[in-house]
This record gives C-alpha cells, structure tokens and sequence, in this order.
C-alpha cells in the first residue's frame, strides 16, 4: 500500500496547498493510484479500473477544497469515490461474477489472478466464492471488500462509505456470515481471509 514518503507532508496538506497549486495534486495521484487502481481490478478487472481510478481522482480533484482537513490520510476519502464507481457498474461486477462461479473463467478473474497472490487469487476465483460475492448486497460487498482487498480499518470503511461505525460492523458481520453459509464451512480460513473476524481491526 502506498503512503507518504517519509518527511513529505501528510494528503491533508498537500490536498490543502493543491487549492492554491493544482500541481501539487499529482503527487496525491502517484501516493495512491496504484492502489485505487489495484482494488478497482479485482472488483470490475483491468479495462473498467483504468476509468475508475481515472475519474476517482478526476471527482478528488474537483471536490478538493472540501476536504476535510482533520483526515491526514486521503485513502478513505479516495476508496469511498471509487466504491462509489463501482457501485454504478453493480451489474457488470455481479454478471462477471455470476459467470465466475458458473464457467470458472472470467476477465475479472484473470485481473485477480494477476494482482493478488496465488493462494488468495486461487481462493477468490473459486466459483463458491464468485457466486457469495454476487449474492451479497452492494453496501455489504463494499464494506467487505474495503476491510479484505484495501486493507481499510472499520473507521477508514466509515469515513469511506459515510456510515457509521456500527454499521460497518454489522455489515461485516452478515457478510462474512452469508459467505461462510454460501461455502458450507468447509474452508473457514478462506472466509476468515476473505471477510476477518470483526475483532480484528479497529
């Protein structure tokens, strides 16, 4: 996961100076692209991340003097636009993954075998797996994926989603349950990577 290099400033202030000096925006692209466009693949696979994480930073530029300036990281701020994106290509990531579980072979699968590793893409190609996902609701799958593929705090998931905290967890909880009940329990640590125990994150 990218971040600030160490002794630079934090996103708030250079997201601050950039109201003043465009330019400076860049840098916030070159922190965080990589991982936009890294969790938008595995969600929508490669040709569709491209325009997510295109117009994430393009909505990111716009809306930039509303920044709230009391949240040093902008990685929140930036995977809740994306999710947003995301969340109008809905029917394309449930067909992909419908057509995962039922053949096995997708793009958005290929995307997944390519960016995350061989265990995880093993697990998350698998058509049980494909068809739980589907199954999920929007709002659920989002804040499931944010906690296992962004790697976000329940806090971050909040600040991401404008939700609170509760209900991050809450729907944490009846994802991973409906997961878990879609798999039989056959593989608990597949659903315990996928979709970890609400204890483990602050």
């Amino acid at each position: 996961m990218n971040g600030p290099p160490e002794g630079s400033c934090q996103d708030a202030q250079l997201i601050a100076r950039s109201v003043e000096r465009p330019e400076l925006f860049a840098e916030l692209y070159q922190r965080h692209a990589a991982d936009i466009h890294r969790y938008a693949a595995r969600r929508l696979g490669d040709g569709a991340a491209d325009d997510i994480t295109a117009d994430t930073f393009l909505a990111a530029f716009r809306t930039r003097n509303r920044y709230d300036p009391a949240r040093p990281s902008a990685r929140p701020w930036l995977y809740g636009i994306a999710a947003n994106l995301i969340g109008k290509h809905r029917r394309t990531e449930v067909r992909a993954l419908k057509a995962l579980a039922r053949t096995g072979r997708d793009p958005v699968g290929e995307s997944w075998s390519d960016h995350v590793d061989a265990r995880m893409a093993a697990q998350a190609t698998s058509g049980p797996l494909a068809a739980a996902l589907a199954a999920l609701s929007i709002g659920d799958r989002h804040v499931l994926l944010l906690v296992a593929w962004a790697d976000l705090s329940y806090q971050e998931v909040s600040d991401a989603l404008s939700i609170p905290v509760g209900t991050v967890r809450s729907r944490l909880n009846r994802a991973r349950r409906k997961v878990r009940d879609a798999l039989g329990g056959a593989d608990p640590t597949l659903v315990h990577e996928i979709a970890p125990e609400v204890t483990a994150h602050g």
